[in-house]
Parts: C-alpha cells; structure tokens; sequence
C-alpha cells in the first residue's frame, strides 16, 4: 500500500463518510478532517484512522496540517465558499487537491489558480465524483469522435436520491437560473427555458436545460464552444420550475437561502447502500459540427451517482499518488483520460454512434 498521506476533509457529511469508509476498506489510513472534533471523532474510531478538526478559515493552521499531506479528497460543501481556501493552502504546501463538487464557480476558480498551481507542481481536480465524471469522459470520447464540432449537448437520466449537500447546491441555483456555454461564453438562462426529448438510455423522455457543471468542464476539456446539459423531467413539473424565475430575485437572499437549507438539514438524508445497490445512470450526449453535417450520440450507463463519487474519487485519488506529471487545473478526463468512468465499478463502455 502507497505510505503517502491522504486527507479527507468533510469526511462526516453523507458523501465523505462513504468515502473514508472504502478507502478504509482498500487499507488506506486517510486523515479525516473537518471542522466539527465531535463529529470526527466516533467515526475516526471506528475506522481505526487519526482525526483532525480544522477551520478553513484558519489559513496558517490549515497550512500547518496540510504539510505531510500528499492528497486532499475535499468533501465540505457548499464548495462555492470552502473550495478556494482548501485549494489556495494546498498550493503553499505543495499537496494536490480533488473535491467532488458540481458547481461550476469552483471549476472557474481552479482555472484562474492554473498558473500558480502548475509552479507550485500541484493538480487542482476539483468533480471527481458524479459531478462530472461520467460527463466529461463523455464529452471527451465524443470529442475525439468528431474533433472539430461546434455543439456539444450532455445529459443523464438516475434514479439517485439527493445527499443533503446536493439539495443545498441546488437550492443555490434556484435563485440564478440555468446556464449554457454560447460562442466560448456562459450565459445564464431563465430555469425551463431550453427544453428537448432525449432517448438517454431508456426511451425518449422530455428533458430541460440545467446549470450543470459540464457548462464549464466540458469546454476545458474539449473547447467546444456551445454546450448544454440536459435532465428528464415531467413537463408539469417544467412549467413549475419555469414559475420560478418570478421569484429568483427573492430566492437569492441570504433568509430564504438560509431557510430552505434547514428544510434540507431537517428531510433530506443520503439513500442507503440498499437503495443505492438498486440504482443506476444512464448518460447521453450528442455533438455536432452544423456546417460539415457531421453528428454522434454517445451513451454510458454507470452506477448510482453516489457510489460512483466514492469511486471516481478514490481512483483519481490513487492516480495522483503515483503521478509525476504537471502541475495545473486538470478536469478528470484530461487528468485521468477518457476511459476513467468506463474503469469503475457499475459501469459499462462508453459507446459512441449515429443515432
């Protein structure tokens, strides 16, 4: 077993402990950290492993504890306001950093720390989970299917429940809206504007427009320049997400925020490992190039989206142990090349074709 350190950080939350727990389970010893001692403490004992409680905002302490650390699986969200801080002190200590983050702000971040992460010999890696694995080794292979397209369109279809921290990121984009990519620019959309049917693996369904974070990664990853990411949904529920945009401007105060995140705090718990046995995702994407009439579908099925961030994670997790390459902001198909979905458990080959 590699004797370098692994740090997970959040590792109380529902996503982190399923983590720590299979990494545990492959005879790793990470470090579990968090802010919470009390939280950290009952789990660190039963999995035989040390604990640290660490604030983010203790920058000189976080530095301090990141010294020894070869990886940092970052599992503390929202990411929107713990991602920079984490990755910023892992650039001063030289420790390479992944999380599994969805949001899109954080992929910006990571790319605006590119050149001081590549002279620090670091790799920023943030979506090693669900979000965006499946997806950007997708958009990759389809890239490679026709090099010169110019529309790039991605989406899922799960079964998977939400984790207390996916609800909150969610709640998130309520008051902001979707998001596409346009000409190489992201631009944000009203919720339900852009709606499709998509066969994405399981007969067509009716599908809208989302704020997923491929809107960002995808164009890192392969530069197309228009993209979009699609889930199923009911057209009812469509126009009832389309009422929204009325309200978005009170929907992005702090109080309201703040108030359906408790609602989250109160309802919401991650699917057991029963009910995520029960589950897969079926992943769909299309890209074109309009001017040559060229187009490819592709298709993967892949586990649950939860077990499929346990292990995204802990695959990026050991290539960065034995990794010698650049430093610099890396998305996981480009870090870990497109056949990194097809290499986890419950899931199939990625299968690229004209219909």
């Amino acid at each position: 077993m590699n004797d370098k350190t692994i740090m997970i950080y959040g590792a109380y939350g529902y996503t982190g402990e399923l983590i720590a727990r299979a990494a545990v389970a492959k005879g790793y010893r990470p470090i579990l950290a968090g802010r919470s001692a009390s939280k950290l403490q009952p789990l660190a004992e039963e999995l035989g492993v040390p604990a640290m409680a660490i604030s983010l905002d203790a920058s000189e302490t976080l530095e301090r504890m990141l010294q020894d650390i070869h990886v940092v699986i970052h599992c503390a969200g929202p990411f929107s306001a713990t991602a920079e801080p984490m990755m910023r002190a892992c650039i001063a200590t030289g420790t390479h950093y992944q999380d599994i983050t969805g949001e899109m702000r954080v992929y910006q971040q990571a790319n605006d720390l590119h050149g001081e992460a590549r002279s620090a010999g670091v790799v920023l890696c943030p979506g090693t989970g669900f979000d965006v694995i499946p997806t950007d080794c997708l958009a990759a292979a389809l890239h490679h299917a026709i090099p010169t397209a110019t529309h790039l369109t991605l989406g899922f279809d799960s079964d998977s429940g939400l984790s207390p921290g996916t609800a909150k990121t969610s709640i998130e984009s309520l008051g902001v809206g979707s998001a596409v990519r346009r000409q190489g620019k992201v631009e944000i959309i009203e919720h339900a504007e852009l709606t499709r049917k998509i066969d994405f693996g399981r007969g067509e369904k009716f599908a809208v427009a989302i704020p997923w974070g491929d809107v960002v990664t995808a164009y890192y990853t392969t530069q197309i320049p228009n993209i979009e990411v699609y889930i199923p949904m009911s057209p009812r529920r469509a126009k009832k997400l389309k009422r929204l945009n009325k309200l978005r401007w009170l929907l992005r105060m702090e109080w309201v925020q703040n108030w359906l995140k408790g609602k989250v705090d109160k309802s919401v718990q991650g699917p057991d490992e029963e009910k995520r046995a029960e589950q897969q995702t079926w992943v769909w994407g299309e890209v074109r190039n309009d001017r040559r009439g060229e187009r490819k579908i592709g298709r993967v099925v892949t586990a649950n989206g939860y077990d499929v961030t346990v292990h995204g994670s802990l695959a990026v997790m050991e290539h960065l142990l034995t990794y010698e390459g650049p430093g610099g902001y890396y998305t996981p198909s480009k870090l870990c090349g497109a056949e990194l979905v097809e290499k986890l458990p419950g899931s199939g080959a990625i299968k690229i074709g004209i219909d």
